[in-house]
């Protein structure tokens, strides 16, 4: 077997269509520094077809963040932010905090009704 690492450790499918997203993308990327080296930012804008074929809806991609991980499964939500967040230092504790069990359903909550809210203005929802 082959020691060697995958170039890319999580692949993140985000909204190049959303200036909000593109700024979080920028932030993440600088505070992760050689941390976020091995991450492929892959926009879901006009991919309909890549998303389908690896069983994502492009509609459930467009209101949830998605990553996959070097084997291959599939996260969303907020198992995908805190995948992320756990690679970051500065970001580990929220990553923990927001996996409690009384956070996370409100936190949830929140962000689907804030995405829903945001594409609705944009008229792509």
């Amino acid at each position: 077997m082959d020691d060697k690492k995958p170039r890319h450790q999580l692949v993140v499918f985000y909204d190049g269509s959303c200036e909000g997203c593109i700024k979080d993308r920028a932030r993440y990327e600088r505070w992760a520094g050689d941390r976020g080296r091995d991450i492929y930012w892959f926009d879901i804008t006009d991919k309909e077809e890549v998303l389908l074929g690896m069983g994502i809806s492009p509609q459930q991609a467009l209101q949830e963040l998605h990553v996959q991980t070097a084997e291959g499964d599939i996260h969303s939500e907020l198992d995908a932010y805190i995948l992320l967040m756990k690679r970051v230092p500065r970001l580990m504790p929220l990553a923990w905090f927001i996996s409690l069990p009384v956070v996370r359903p409100v936190l949830s909550w929140l962000y689907r009704t804030w995405v829903r809210r945001r594409l609705e203005q944009d008229g792509r929802l």
